[in-house]
């Protein structure tokens, strides 16, 4: 039962390890996605950072951020492939389609909430182009500021 879920991997590289050895850790993790069915959705290079505290004798790293769709198979083999690559200093694994879905209920809770509070009031149940707060019509954007003569 291999369920798909979305992963962020981030992993830190030794200030020292050149660009192709980058790319070709990151081949290899596409290799790893690729053979167990899996969707590499995103890659960002941050590039050489400041370590938050010494790891070892590194006080700065090359920051990889990867989003990953798969299953748990899969993030296990990459998590031991990561662990036993001697340029990768420090690597972190986090499930992320839990939090999404709970955000995207919670919005849902809200928009629900609003539409319920604005009925009740006599309103339509979603708010109408203008009407929000700091929404202003052309006219009061042109007159904003300017003195009114009579």
């Amino acid at each position: 039962m291999s369920q798909t879920r979305q992963y962020e991997l981030v992993y830190i590289i030794a200030p020292e390890t050149g660009e192709q050895e980058i790319a070709d850790l990151h081949t290899q993790v596409e290799q790893i996605v690729q053979r167990f069915h899996g969707m590499l959705d995103k890659t960002e290079n941050w590039g050489r950072r400041k370590l938050a505290y010494e790891i070892g004798h590194h006080k700065e790293g090359v920051y990889v951020v990867e989003t990953i769709s798969g299953s748990g198979e899969m993030v296990k083999e990459i998590e031991r492939r990561l662990r036993v690559a001697d340029t990768i200093i420090r690597f972190l694994t986090s499930r992320v389609d839990d939090d999404h879905r709970v955000a995207q209920r919670r919005h849902d809770e809200r928009k629900a909430t609003q539409a319920r509070r604005r009925t009740a009031r006599g309103l339509p149940p979603e708010p109408q182009p203008g009407e929000r707060r700091g929404d202003m019509d052309e006219e009061d954007d042109r007159m904003e500021g300017m003195e009114v003569s009579r």
